[in-house]
């Protein structure tokens, strides 16, 4: 331990090549205690390029609703250990890829962690009592680099340490090699279109979500807010395995960002396509997505995946790039909050992306963060993201409080690493499934505007939870005998 009381990490690491397959390696960690899995598909290429395997963490952070001073709770976890100067392992051939998670914590950060950044009322009512912050440190992890389709082994050595990083690199072969020798089973597809909403049970009808709206747009008019993010929460029972359903989504849903959490009590299987923050050499970037379009993906050949009507009517949709234009003003507002003077910027202007069910409306805004940032900084200027909140935030966060009934838990938080290097990545929370006491709950929502039609913006919901109920169905048990 240093004087400072921060406990040096050195990292390890080894250069691999394998034909293990990026399901069986999920499959192989997901029966190790208290996996955290990021990215393991393809789309993750066009996201940051990275994937992560982790698992039985040597420290765990958790913060609860009940306790109190989270962001100093959180700067002693993330202060607790640091990268050692020097480097372990000098060989120029091993250098590793820019923007690599080289240790650290893997977690997620709750929507209600807002709270303890502004004064907001507490109306909504937590049901499912999840820890509002959990991270867990591994000393020990596998990356792939998708891009160059080579594995990194990782380890950190601590001191007095029992174990070796020799052997904790090859503890991580050993998983490896166990990922090559098993076949993954192809998970079961399920038609999207053909998902049953009847039955669902919900946090509000259909009825009470087009009042909702109407209220918001009520308080478009009057001038108290231009936009809200709004939801609802979807309840299924499940007898199935997460792990099997987050398989289910890399297969047939895949995401750049897309996460794993097996916490124990609860699991977290995120499809999501949006990046809320990535931070690298004192680097900010973060990319919202405003407007979406269905998309039948196996009838759009990927030539001609953008010339469909859907893309085509999103692109040139004036209400929707009205909505992307305040995120992004709202986005540049919170980045300049903790970068240089000088230094935000748009670098991606508006662009129509497809993924495999929809097509969004996306930009990127970057910024240099001053020397001085911690990443609790970095969450006290952008968290919740702008995108899922609304502009103004504070009062669309306000209103969202007021008329959403249940809290939000883990939907449109955050997913993802925040390393020794003061680097980070995490996602925006959508298109995310929490698995707890035996249900799965689906939560969906959209950007309500001054012409927002209500009965259009609840359909758009329902593409949304179409995509995650498909995987729930396709993987429960009982659909699977029946198949048979």
């Amino acid at each position: 331990m240093t004087e400072d009381g921060s406990i040096p990490c050195r990292l390890h690491r080894r250069r691999i090549r394998t034909a293990a397959a990026l399901p069986a390696l999920s499959e192989v960690f997901s029966r190790l205690r208290s996996p955290s899995i990021l990215g393991a598909n393809p789309a993750v290429i066009e996201g940051n390029g990275f994937s992560y395997w982790a698992a039985e963490p040597r420290d765990i952070f958790e913060f609860t609703a009940v306790q109190t001073n989270p962001f100093g709770r959180l700067e002693d976890a993330l202060t607790r250990y640091r990268l050692a100067d020097g480097d372990a392992d000098p060989c120029p051939t091993e250098a590793l890829p820019a923007g690599m998670f080289r240790g650290g914590w893997i977690g997620y950060f709750a929507y209600e962690l807002g709270q303890h950044i502004e004064r907001l009322p507490e109306r909504t009512v937590d049901d499912l009592r999840l820890p509002l912050i959990r991270l867990c440190f591994h000393d020990r992890f596998i990356a792939y680099d998708h891009r160059s389709d080579v594995f990194w082994l990782m380890a950190l050595e601590l001191p007095r340490d029992p174990e070796k990083p020799q052997d904790k690199i090859a503890c991580l072969e050993h998983l490896l090699d166990q990922a090559e020798s098993i076949r993954h089973e192809e998970p079961p597809h399920t038609s999207v279109e053909d998902v049953e909403l009847a039955g669902i049970r919900s946090n509000m009808s259909r009825e009470a979500y087009l009042d909702a709206v109407m209220q918001i747009k009520d308080h478009i008019r009057d001038g108290d807010v231009y936009q809200v993010n709004f939801s609802h929460r979807m309840e299924v029972p499940f007898r199935g395995q997460a792990a099997q359903l987050f398989h289910w989504q890399n297969r047939h849903n895949p995401s750049g960002y897309a996460a794993y959490i097996d916490a124990g009590g609860f699991q977290i299987v995120s499809a999501s396509p949006e990046m809320f923050v990535t931070v690298h050499n004192g680097l900010i970037r973060t990319k919202p997505i405003k407007g979406t379009r269905p998309r039948i993906a196996d009838s759009c050949p990927d030539a001609s995946r953008f010339n469909t009507r859907q893309c085509h009517d999103l692109r040139t949709s004036e209400k929707e790039q009205a909505e992307l234009n305040m995120i992004v003003d709202l986005e540049r507002n919170d980045v300049a909050k903790i970068c240089k003077p000088g230094t935000r910027r748009v670098t991606q202007p508006r662009t129509i992306e497809a993924y495999p069910t929809v097509y969004h409306a996306v930009a990127t805004v970057a910024g240099q963060l001053r020397d001085d940032f911690t990443f609790c900084d970095i969450l006290k200027a952008m968290f919740p993201g702008g995108s899922i909140s609304g502009a103004p935030k504070i009062r669309a966060m306000e209103i969202v409080e007021e008329l959403e009934p249940t809290a939000r838990g883990v939907y449109t938080g955050a997913m993802g690493f925040i390393g020794l290097d003061r680097s980070a990545c995490l996602n925006i929370a959508i298109r995310t499934i929490i698995i707890a006491g035996g249900s799965a709950f689906v939560q969906v929502g959209g950007g309500i505007v001054a012409d927002s039609d209500p009965q259009a913006e609840w359909e758009e919901t329902l593409v949304k939870a179409r995509a995650l109920l498909a995987g729930i169905r396709a993987v429960e048990p009982r659909c699977v005998a029946h198949r048979a």
